[in-house]
């Protein structure tokens, strides 16, 4: 049994947020609506510190806490990218909460308990542990779709996710009981050694369930009917969470228990995630060409880059996990991003959420315009932009593992969704001119910046990132 004081070390990024989150819940209460703004700025100081702790802390693995939970180069690369995501998340959505009048000290309290249980989630190495940090994150963000009361999108937007995420999350918690019922344990590595050679008919019934629980939270079709109207009806900050670092943690626990907990039934998940990343890949491809508002197709959007990731996944080798985990990396910069030019949508101090409002936008902020064509074009996978290599990479370990129909519907899906991404670069482009927003705050441009520059460059010395990205995949085998 490792012993506790090496257990608190290797959680030491979980234990300054949670003691953060006591601390600053106590101070919001006691000082009320004067701790608005210092309560962000420490918050953002908290992940900070996390994402600090993480890369300059232990390199080693280590499984803590009686083996409940796991530090290895995987979990410390997607706790990172999801810090990094709740991190840029908040500090865009400061300008937007404040116009709004709910910037209240409870977002940023709520986006640090959100980002907590995506990080127990992410080192979950157990059921148990890994429901734990599912529900922590969960709770949360029910209440942060809603957090906009006078708003009666977000009440809807709130409501839908809440009972569709309870469904989902009882689903999900009946395939745990299953599973530890026929494999005698709640542990990965002891559920991996009961179905080696065979997995038991109730097994593969749990991990259904199981699965249909994790597509919820990673908006994979057919558990995908939450996402499209959450994404529009919720605060444009919210849902820029959402798309950033909520997906990063759950697809971060989906390839954990499939590799960890379900090694030799690999023929059963297999079947699941080829399904689900056809579905997700066509839906997303198709269903976006018709929306009119921008964050409902950045919804459809998410949607099928999810599809795509599990392209990755399906092959179930090394290469593929790095190429799902190289994929979301990438994703979640072109997503940033894209809600940074979003939430930059403001005429006369009013947001606006057309892509009509985009039209000649490089007229009046010719800036803004090529960083956002050069996103579009990213998530699009035009070459040589980072985009294309997320595609690659997950396209290529697909045809290693000898998925040639994957890889075709996924080439043939990418190019039907590269319309809709063209489509918002020709309105920007060639259309008349639409009202000019207002002057951007420092901290979107910032953000649409260095997006932008990082899916331009990546190609010149993409050395160190596939490095690092490598490794992580390396350490799950």
């Amino acid at each position: 049994m490792t012993p506790l004081s090496v257990s608190l070390a290797h959680a030491l990024p979980e234990i300054v947020l949670a003691t953060g989150v006591l601390a600053l819940v106590l101070y919001g209460a006691i000082r009320g609506k004067p701790s608005d703004g210092p309560v962000t700025e420490i918050a953002v100081g908290l992940l900070g510190a996390a994402l600090l702790v993480i890369v300059l802390g232990f390199k080693g693995d280590a499984v803590v806490f009686d083996g409940a939970m796991i530090d290895d180069a995987f979990g410390r690369f997607m706790k990172a990218l999801a810090l990094v995501g709740s991190l840029v998340a908040l500090i865009m959505g400061q300008d937007f909460l404040r116009r709004a009048g709910i910037d209240k000290f409870e977002f940023p309290i709520l986006v640090l308990l959100a980002t907590l249980g995506m990080m127990v989630l992410i080192s979950a190495q157990n059921l148990i542990a890994m429901y734990l940090g599912l529900e922590l994150m969960s709770l949360a963000l029910y209440v942060l779709a809603a957090f906009w009361r006078e708003d009666q999108r977000a009440s809807e937007a709130g409501l839908k996710y809440f009972v569709l995420g309870a469904l989902s999350s009882g689903m999900l918690l009946y395939g745990a009981s299953l599973i530890y019922g026929f494999s005698g344990s709640v542990s990965f590595a002891d559920i991996a050694a009961a179905t080696r050679g065979h997995a038991s008919l109730g097994v593969v019934f749990g991990l259904v369930f199981l699965m249909t629980g994790l597509a919820f939270k990673m908006s994979a079709v057919p558990f995908h009917m939450w996402t499209p109207d959450v994404y529009e009806g919720a605060p444009t900050p919210v849902t820029a969470f959402f798309a950033s670092a909520v997906k990063m943690a759950a697809v971060a626990i989906t390839v954990r228990v499939l590799v960890a907990a379900f090694p030799d039934a690999g023929a059963q998940w297999r079947q699941i995630i080829v399904f689900i990343s056809i579905l997700s890949m066509a839906l997303g491809s198709f269903a976006a060409i018709g929306q009119e508002n921008v964050k409902r197709l950045m919804a459809y959007s998410a949607i099928g880059h999810v599809g795509f990731a599990l392209v990755g996944l399906a092959a179930g080798t090394q290469d593929g996990v790095f190429g799902v985990i190289a994929y979301m990396a990438i994703y979640l910069v072109m997503t940033l991003g894209a809600f940074a030019v979003i939430l930059a949508m403001r005429v006369e101090g009013r947001p606006v959420e057309r892509i009509g409002d985009l039209a000649g936008l490089a007229k009046t902020r010719p800036g803004m315009a090529f960083g956002f064509a050069m996103l579009m074009f990213s998530l699009a996978g035009v070459p040589p932009l980072a985009g294309f290599f997320a595609k690659w990479y997950v396209f290529n370990a697909a045809i290693q593992a000898h998925l040639y129909a994957l890889a075709v519907i996924g080439v043939l899906t990418s190019a039907v969704g590269a319309y809709y991404y063209l489509r918002i670069v020709k309105i920007m482009y060639f259309d008349e001119p639409a009202p000019a927003f207002d002057r951007t705050s420092p901290a979107l441009s910032a953000v649409l910046a260095i997006s932008t520059l990082f899916v331009l460059f990546l190609f010149v010395y993409p050395s160190p990132f596939v490095a690092v990205t490598a490794s992580a995949a390396r350490s799950l085998f």
